[in-house]
C-alpha cells in the first residue's frame, strides 16, 4: 500500500502540468498522461500524481472522464505581459514596490521588498506547530472563530515580552489583530476623520502613504535624521497642522535602518503631550535588534503612545497575527471596530504563532537571523561602495539599508531599467511625502545575496536617462 503523498512532491506535479498548459505542450482539450505514466517520467508515486490531478481538477484547470482519463479544461487566456514578468509601466508610487514584489514570480529579484527570504523564516518549528494542532482533540484552532480580543494565552506571552523590555501592559490590554497593517488601521479608524493630518517620518514605510491616502488624511512629513525625526520641524508641524496621530517606527526604522535616541525620544514625548497628540510606535522588528533600544512606549508607559507589533516578518507572512498595545479605555472600542471590519479573530494564525514561540526554536531562530543579516549587511554595503552607492548610516542590525546613488541619479529610472531585467528595486520617493529621496534606494540585505543585483544595477545606472557618467572597468571587474 503507498504511503500519503508528500505534499511537495504534489505540488511539483502541479507545477509541472500548469507549466505545459501555459506553454501550450497541453491544448484545451488534450488528454494528460496516464497517472501511472506521468509517475514514471516524474520519478513519484502514483499516489502523488492522483492528488496532483484531483487538486487541479477541483481548481477547474483538468476534468475526469470516467474511464477515459483526465483532459485539460477550461478557456486557455492568451499569454500577457503580466503573465510573462512584472508590469514595467507601473506607475511609481506607494504601492509601487508591494505590488511587484508581491505579484512576482520566483525568478524575479527583489532586493527592494520588505521581508525576509522563505528559507530564512522556521519552517521545521512552523510544520512541527501545524502538526500539533492538526492532532490535537479540540479542533477548535482549524474550525472555529478566535475571541475578538484575541487568544489568552498568547495575549499572556506578550505581557512577559514586552515586560522584558519594559513596557507594562497587561494581557486585557493587548488586542490581537491580523497583522500590524490591521492594527494601524484600527487605529486610523479610531482616530482620525477624512482630512485629519497625520505626521510621518520623511522617509517613513511607503506603506503609511498608502494607507493614510486609503483613510483620506492630510499627511505631513517630518525630515527624519539618524538619531529621530528633526525635533525643531516636529515641533512646527505640530504648532502649523495640529495633527491627531504620528506613525513611526523607533527602532531599525523603516527604512533608514537606524534608532531613536533617548534624548530625541524624551523631547518628542514631552511635544505630544502638549499637542494632545497619540503616536502610533510601530514595533514589528523588535526581534531583529541585536540589542534593544529606547522605545516610546516604554518612557511613556501607553498614555499617548500606542504598540504595534506584528509576526510577519520574522516568523511567517502566512500566519497573519499582530497587535496592539493600548491604555485600557481604548480597548473596547477598538474591539468593536474589529468585530466590524473582519468579525471574529484569526485563532488559527494566533495558535500557531503561540506554539512556536513556546517551544524555544523562535529564541535561536532569531539568533540565527541576526547572524546573517549582519553578514549581509557587510556584503551588501562593499558591493555597493563598489558602485558608488553610499550607506546614509550604517545600521545597527535588521534588514534595511538606505542608501545614496551617485550625485544626478534618479532613483525611479534606475528602478524601471532594473525592472526590465527583472530586479525590483525600492526607489526613494515612494518613502518621501515631500518627495525630496530621488536619490536613494532603500535595499532588503535579506534579499541581496544574489551577485546578478548588482550587475545589473550597474547596468541600469549606466543606462538611465540622468546618468552623466559611467562605471569604471574597476568597479565592474571587482564586482564579477
Amino acid at each position: 500500500m503507498e504511503s500519503l503523498p508528500n505534499p511537495r512532491l504534489v505540488d511539483h506535479v502541479m507545477q509541472v502540468v500548469r507549466g505545459r498548459i501555459a506553454a501550450r505542450a497541453l491544448t484545451l482539450g488534450a488528454k494528460l498522461p496516464s497517472i501511472r505514466g506521468l509517475a514514471e517520467t516524474l520519478s513519484v508515486s502514483k499516489s502523488t500524481v492522483v492528488e496532483a490531478y484531483d487538486r487541479l481538477s477541483a481548481e477547474g484547470a483538468i476534468r475526469s472522464r470516467p474511464g477515459s482519463g483526465f483532459y485539460v479544461a477550461g478557456t486557455l487566456a492568451p499569454l500577457t505581459l503580466a503573465e510573462i514578468g512584472p508590469r514595467l509601466d507601473r506607475a511609481i508610487d506607494p504601492f509601487w514596490v508591494s505590488r511587484l514584489a508581491l505579484d512576482a514570480g520566483p525568478d524575479v529579484l527583489k532586493p527592494g521588498c520588505g521581508w525576509l527570504p522563505s528559507d530564512w523564516l522556521p519552517e521545521a518549528s512552523l510544520r512541527r506547530a501545524l502538526r500539533g494542532l492538526a492532532r490535537a482533540e479540540d479542533a477548535g484552532p482549524l474550525t472555529d472563530y478566535g475571541s475578538p480580543l484575541g487568544l489568552p494565552a498568547l495575549r499572556v506571552l506578550l505581557a512577559r515580552r514586552m515586560a522584558d523590555q519594559g513596557i507594562e501592559a497587561p494581557p486585557d490590554q493587548i488586542l490581537l489583530t491580523e497583522s500590524g497593517t490591521q492594527a494601524i488601521d484600527l487605529l486610523c479608524r479610531f482616530l482620525i476623520e477624512p482630512g485629519d493630518c497625520v505626521l510621518v517620518d520623511d522617509p517613513c514605510y511607503f506603506n503609511f502613504h498608502a494607507l493614510l491616502k486609503a483613510h483620506r488624511a492630510k499627511v505631513i512629513g517630518v525630515p527624519y535624521t539618524p538619531n529621530g525625526p528633526d525635533v525643531e520641524a516636529f515641533a512646527a508641524a505640530l504648532t502649523a497642522h495640529h495633527p491627531r496621530l504620528y506613525i513611526t517606527n523607533s527602532a531599525l526604522h523603516n527604512p533608514t535602518g537606524t534608532t531613536l535616541s533617548p534624548l530625541v525620544a524624551h523631547r518628542l514625548l514631552k511635544l505630544a503631550d502638549a499637542a494632545n497628540l497619540t503616536i502610533a510606535e510601530d514595533d514589528i522588528f523588535a526581534d531583529f535588534e541585536p540589542d534593544p533600544s529606547p522605545r516610546l512606549a516604554a518612557f511613556d508607559g501607553l498614555n499617548r503612545v500606542v504598540r504595534i507589533g506584528s509576526f510577519s516578518k520574522s516568523l511567517s507572512a502566512a500566519a497573519r497575527c499582530g497587535y496592539i498595545a493600548a491604555k485600557p479605555e481604548w480597548i473596547e472600542a477598538l474591539i468593536d471596530l474589529k468585530i466590524a471590519i473582519s468579525f471574529g479573530g484569526g485563532r488559527l494564525g494566533a495558535e500557531l504563532v503561540l506554539a512556536v514561540l513556546k517551544d524555544g526554536s523562535y529564541r535561536k531562530h532569531m539568533e540565527s537571523v541576526r547572524t546573517r543579516l549582519a553578514r549581509a549587511m557587510a556584503l551588501t554595503i562593499k558591493r555597493l561602495k563598489l558602485l558608488g552607492i553610499t550607506p546614509w548610516v550604517e545600521p545597527r542590525g535588521g534588514m534595511f539599508l538606505w542608501a545614496q546613488l551617485p550625485d544626478g541619479l534618479d532613483a525611479a529610472e534606475v528602478s524601471q531599467k532594473a525592472l526590465s531585467e527583472r530586479v525590483i528595486l525600492a526607489p526613494g520617493n515612494v518613502f518621501s511625502a515631500a518627495q525630496s529621496a530621488a536619490g536613494f534606494l532603500r535595499f532588503n540585505v535579506a534579499q541581496c545575496t544574489d551577485p546578478r543585483i548588482f550587475s545589473v544595477l550597474a547596468g541600469a545606472m549606466a543606462r538611465a536617462p540622468s546618468a552623466t557618467f559611467a562605471l569604471t572597468d574597476t568597479r565592474l571587474s571587482a564586482e564579477r
